[in-house]
Parts: structure tokens; C-alpha cells; sequence
């Protein structure tokens, strides 16, 4: 009679443990994948990828995950429960970042090299339209309602906006020096862009394309020169933006009505990006030079724990289980 009480309790602790969440984390110069499980906070999976994998995003089902594996020249689909390899979709030379579209189909891509973004059907598996961009291109983001594509160009200064229907730009906007990351938020309604040299973040009116207001950093005793914005994410309700800020190794916390500074968050050695768990009461950074992820504590805004990963991590998206 033992038996199978003990067996279906141990089915339930394995079935437990393989359906905890999971952040995702490239490593750049080990071109692997880090998977790490949210309840444990340690690394249980080690996958091989493309060439200095970078941006990392996940289908809207969570069925195939999308890597930026930049020096193979190609986006990789992989299956997320085996780690295979599936195929490879035309991207363009030097993919860097990019954004799946709405529609769960489309992939916008920024082509370093070529100063372009390429547009990817995920179904067909071809290339819709490359529209010439600023030098650079690096940040992607794409509106709520999939209308508007973003593309800032680092050396250019500029992000450019493209109507989606006619892949084609309808506006220029200046920035800061090397702009690094873009987000729609307030349900599309604005647009925020980080300016990595500048050291400012930038947020659009998106109905017009104007400035509406200019985000600056400053940290206690760490020389304004390396406080690089680059990745961020928002809330719960788009109510405050975490920002890292490069090799200052710092996270700050952002109120997005006021648009004030409210903290500052010591990490590790030059934060790149980040991603939330499902409730988002968790943020995990990657930290490029210390080869680690600061789990951050959102309510009391402390780093937790440091979590050993490959070398230069780079990218990290979340992956739900259940």
C-alpha cells in the first residue's frame, strides 16, 4: 500500500519541480543559453546556440523561443523544451535585437551592420521588407496595437518610426548620444527610449512624436561617465521603470508619472538587461562583466541573490511553465 503513495508523491515533486518558471539568459561570449529556475534561483540548464547570442524573446504561446545569434548572422528558432535547434530565419547580417510583432508573426530586426530593419515572417519563413534606418540600429519595440515599429540607430542618434502597414518610415526623432533600448507604455501612448552615452532616457508623446520629458541619472560617487542607461522594463502598470545603467553597476528605479529617480539599486558588474517573473515582484538583471544575474527584490528594491552564468551575459526573457 506504501508504494503507490510514495510513488505519486514523488511524480508530484517531479512534476512540481519541471513546471517551475524560468528566465532565459545569453551568454554572448560562451554561446550558450542559461536557464534558470525561478524557484530554486539556480542554473539547471546549459543549451548551445548560434554564435554570440544576444537578443532573446519568446512566441507569444511560449512554444519557440527567438535567438539573435549575431555572428552566425541569424535568428534561431529553438524549441524550448528539448533545446533543439529547428531552423534559422533569414535576419540579416549582425542581428542584435529585435521584436516580435503582435500578430505573433512578424519579427522586427535590427541589422547592425547594414543599417537596416528586417522584417520576418515566422510562418513563411522570408523576408517581408528591409528598410534603411540610421547608422548602428540597434533598439526595437512595436506598439500594443502592432501599428508602429521602432528602430533607434546608435551612431545616428535617432529613433526612427515606421508604419508597419507600409513598412516604411513616417518620422525621425533626435536623441541622445547611442540609444540603446526602446518601450511603448501606457498602452502605447508613450515611448521611451535609453541613451547609453548620453545618459538620459528620452520619453515620446507618440501621438505626435514630440518630447514630453527627459530622465537623468546620477549616482553617489560613481563618475557620471559610466552611468550608461541602456536595458529597462517596467511594473506592473507601467507605474516605475527599473534601468540599468551599464558599468556604473547600478539599477535605478524610475516613477513613470513624475518621471523622478526614486532609488538606486547596486548590482552586478555592468548590468545590460533584465526581465520580471510572472508577477513581477522579481527582476533578474544580466550582468555582462561579472558573468552573473542579481535577482532583485521589486517591493523592497534589494539585490537577493547572485547567480553564477556563462561569460557576458546579455540577454534574459521569462518563460512560464504551467
Amino acid at each position: 500500500m506504501k508504494l503507490p503513495i510514495l510513488t505519486t508523491l514523488t511524480a508530484a515533486l517531479l512534476s512540481s519541480t519541471a513546471l517551475a518558471d524560468e528566465i532565459w539568459v545569453t551568454n554572448e561570449k560562451d554561446d550558450t543559453i542559461s536557464v534558470i529556475d525561478i524557484e530554486t534561483l539556480e542554473v539547471v540548464r546549459t543549451i548551445e546556440t548560434g554564435e554570440r547570442p544576444r537578443g532573446i524573446t519568446f512566441s507569444k504561446d511560449f512554444s519557440v523561443v527567438y535567438i539573435c545569434a549575431s555572428d552566425s548572422d541569424s535568428v534561431q528558432v529553438m524549441d524550448p523544451d528539448t533545446g533543439e535547434i529547428l531552423h534559422d530565419l533569414p535576419s540579416g547580417e549582425d542581428p542584435e535585437q529585435f521584436v516580435l510583432a503582435p500578430d505573433n508573426r512578424h519579427l522586427y530586426i535590427a541589422n547592425e551592420d547594414d543599417a537596416i530593419t528586417t522584417v520576418v515572417d515566422t510562418v513563411t519563413r522570408t523576408v517581408v521588407a528591409q528598410i534603411d534606418v540610421g547608422i548602428e540600429p540597434e533598439g526595437m519595440a512595436v506598439s500594443p496595437d502592432g501599428k508602429i515599429a521602432i528602430t533607434t540607430s546608435e551612431t545616428t542618434n535617432m529613433a526612427h518610426w515606421i508604419d508597419t502597414e507600409t513598412q516604411q518610415l513616417f518620422a525621425n526623432t533626435l536623441v541622445d548620444s547611442r540609444p540603446r533600448h526602446a518601450e511603448f507604455v501606457k498602452d502605447g501612448t508613450e515611448l521611451w527610449v535609453s541613451s547609453e552615452i548620453g545618459g538620459t532616457i528620452t520619453v515620446f508623446d507618440v501621438a505626435t512624436q514630440t518630447e514630453k520629458a527627459k530622465i537623468e541619472f546620477e549616482v553617489a560617487n560613481i563618475h557620471p561617465d559610466r552611468v550608461q542607461p541602456v536595458g529597462f522594463e517596467f511594473t506592473a502598470g507601467d507605474t516605475h521603470a527599473f534601468v540599468a545603467l551599464g558599468p556604473s553597476n547600478h539599477v535605478a528605479v524610475v516613477n513613470s508619472d513624475s518621471y523622478e529617480v526614486e532609488d538606486y539599486i547596486l548590482v552586478g558588474r555592468r548590468v545590460w538587461h533584465m526581465d520580471f517573473n510572472a508577477d513581477r515582484t522579481q527582476l533578474f538583471t544580466t550582468n555582462g562583466v561579472s558573468g552573473d544575474v542579481t535577482v532583485v527584490d521589486v517591493a523592497s528594491r534589494k539585490a537577493i541573490k547572485s547567480i553564477k552564468v556563462g561569460r557576458f551575459p546579455w540577454g534574459a526573457a521569462f518563460r512560464p511553465t504551467e
